[in-house]
């Protein structure tokens, strides 16, 4: 059995923010009895005897936790890189300093789109200002920056933009990330899903930029699933390189696997050694003698790992089948449906978008 390279710590689901793209669960009041500052540095601390190296601090809103800079300090005291992946709404300078003094190793923001009007849009408050200046104040304090856009309908056709907005803030980094249809997302997906068009404009672009920054700028681009002829392995495969853990202690193998009617397991019960394996959660879908065909008989059955487990269940009710996004799945229709919607429907934008709602925590 492998061991875990990363782990992704979602310290909250209280955000500032309401993005209708956002992969977070629908009932976040189930999510409100977080792990104290205490369980966190057990946790992390069973992490590392595991084999992790990168601890992905995450959310929600990671800086709604006062306990942050505690918690970042006790990753690095066990020798943990700290990625800090946030809105940067709560990244004062004070704050900032507190966590460069404690040990954060690296800033991932997100932002919206290029303009303030579009971004504070999609955002569902005003928060592009603001962001931008979390940025500056991240390079000043020579951290490595990487820029967080999740593309969809509405923003895609900036790529080019979103890019020289980057360049121009110092980026070292730049995740463009097409949206993965889960929590508000899937809620969202008709408006959201982007057309042929746009994603061939899109790449285009991309391409470009990368020529035109290679060495200067990391570029990350990532296609939607629905547009690939073979799904991406889940996470390089399930229960093989990364785990997620949720403010309330569930372990899982990847951010959406609380969707699956499977037994979950939580921190708070059990070892993370033992969750990682032994509990039915992380062997249900390991290595392949659980596939179906075509999976079984396919040449890529250990490249793509049958594709997406909790895709595969969203879209079919089953997570053993063949993820639909496979243009050999026997349910590859559903995906092909929903492409052709896309691209026969509304103008792009014109449908209504769901915002995220609030929530909030107590730890």
């Amino acid at each position: 059995m492998s061991r875990p390279f990363g782990m992704l710590v979602e310290l909250t689901y209280s955000c500032p923010l309401h993005c209708p793209y956002c992969s977070n669960p629908l009932a976040l009041a189930d999510y409100r009895e977080e792990l104290t500052t205490a369980e966190w540095q057990r946790v992390i601390a069973e992490a590392r005897a595991l084999g992790v190296l990168q601890l992905h601090l995450s959310g929600g809103e990671p800086l709604v936790r006062r306990d942050l800079e505690e918690i970042v300090a006790s990753a690095r005291g066990l020798g943990l890189y700290t990625n800090l992946i946030t809105s940067s709404l709560g990244l004062t300078p004070s704050r900032a300093e507190a966590l460069k003094a404690a040990g954060l190793d690296h800033v991932q923001i997100s932002i919206q789109a290029d303009s303030p009007d579009l971004s504070d849009r999609i955002a569902g408050t005003r928060s592009y200002e603001r962001k931008i200046e979390a940025a500056r104040l991240v390079k000043k304090l020579d951290w490595p920056l990487t820029m967080n856009v999740v593309l969809h309908r509405h923003n895609i056709d900036r790529t080019g933009r979103i890019l020289d907005l980057a360049e121009g803030l110092g980026a070292d980094r730049i995740e463009l990330a097409n949206t993965q249809y889960y929590g508000w997302a899937w809620r969202n997906r008709a408006a959201l899903l982007p057309t042929r068009r746009q994603l061939d404009e899109a790449e285009a672009v991309v391409r470009a930029a990368r020529q035109r920054l290679g060495g200067k700028m990391e570029i990350i681009y990532v296609i939607p699933d629905y547009y690939s002829k073979y799904p991406k392995p889940c996470m390089g495969g399930w229960g093989q390189k990364q785990l997620t853990v949720t403010p309330d202690g569930r372990a899982l193998p990847c951010p959406a696997a609380h969707t699956l009617n499977l037994p979950q397991a939580t921190v708070r019960e059990h070892s993370l050694a033992w969750i990682w394996e032994e509990s039915p959660l992380f062997e249900s879908f390991r290595g392949t003698d659980w596939m179906p065909d075509p999976c079984r008989s396919c040449d890529r059955r250990e490249i793509d790992f049958g594709g997406c487990r909790c895709q595969a269940f969203q879209l079919t009710g089953d997570a053993a089948r063949t993820d639909p996004v496979c243009h050999l799945s026997p349910d590859h229709g559903i995906v092909a449906e929903a492409v052709r919607a896309a691209n026969e429907g509304a103008e792009p934008g014109a449908e209504e978008l769901v915002p995220r709602v609030r929530t909030v925590h107590r730890a």
